[in-house]
């Protein structure tokens, strides 16, 4: 796990970076850790290659690490999770009130995947299991609007996902900047500037995305998985999103 020693302001001021606290919520599936590792390291890696550094502490809350002060930290990413925003665990309450206590501190917050529904789920709006199914592999969604953070021109971001859950309806605090037919509310910016949510993984490696992909036979369609493997091919915009979500948490 990556875990930070010092707090907030004192570390920053010995290497220059800001901290970022990744709430884990879960893990990447045991059949693919030996290969893979865990999800913390895979958001340091997709920052440090898209040129955006941070000091990082990973607080495992799905695993009853217990949450920190929301005030007191510097900036907050949280991670996808097998788990739905409306199952019975034990940390979910906790982290939706974490998440309400950030939003109204204008702690700078960003939410993937499962981190993007409870993010939706915890400030108003509706997540459920999409009647669509599976979302796999890499998926190219529309820019809807063009928050100041989204430095491009592109009309469409190509990113690996992993879902069978969406946000249905979004918060009214929200406002939709990624989207596509299979997933509408993609992409969500916040109206205190300084929450931002997305349901695919810019952090996932293409042998990663292929890997989870092929994990999903016979839970998936057939066609589904097949269509996930071959998307692999579509250019990713994984690398820009990174240093897009670095700036906006930086910034």
């Amino acid at each position: 796990m990556l875990r930070g020693s010092l707090h907030g302001a004192t570390k920053r001021a010995i290497s220059g970076a800001m901290k970022l606290t990744i709430i884990q919520t879960g893990d990447v599936p045991a059949p693919l850790r030996p290969r893979f590792g865990a999800y913390p390291p895979m958001f340091k890696r997709m920052f440090d290659e898209a040129g955006q550094h941070f000091d990082y502490e990973t607080v495992p809350v799905f695993d009853g690490a217990g949450f920190p002060d929301p005030t007191r930290v510097e900036v907050i990413l949280i991670t996808g999770s097998a788990a739905g925003v409306y199952e019975d665990h034990a940390w979910l309450e906790p982290l939706r009130a974490f998440i309400r206590s950030a939003y109204a501190a204008n702690t700078p917050m960003l939410g993937i995947c499962f981190g993007h529904q409870i993010m939706a789920d915890a400030l108003g709006g509706d997540v459920r299991k999409s009647a669509r199914g599976w979302g796999l592999g890499r998926h190219t969604y529309a820019v809807k609007s063009r928050p100041d953070f989204l430095a491009t021109d592109l009309p469409a971001l190509s990113i690996a996902c992993s879902h069978q859950d969406q946000v249905i309806t979004p918060p009214g605090e929200a406002d939709v900047f990624l989207g596509s037919d299979f997933t509408p509310n993609a992409g969500l910016v916040y109206k205190n500037g300084k929450a931002l949510s997305l349901q695919p993984h810019p952090e996932f490696s293409d042998d990663y995305t292929l890997a989870l992909a092929e994990l999903r036979r016979g839970k998936a369609p057939d066609e589904v998985v097949e269509n996930a493997v071959a998307s692999v091919a579509t250019p990713s915009h994984s690398r820009d999103m990174a240093g897009w979500l670095g700036g906006f948490l930086t910034r």
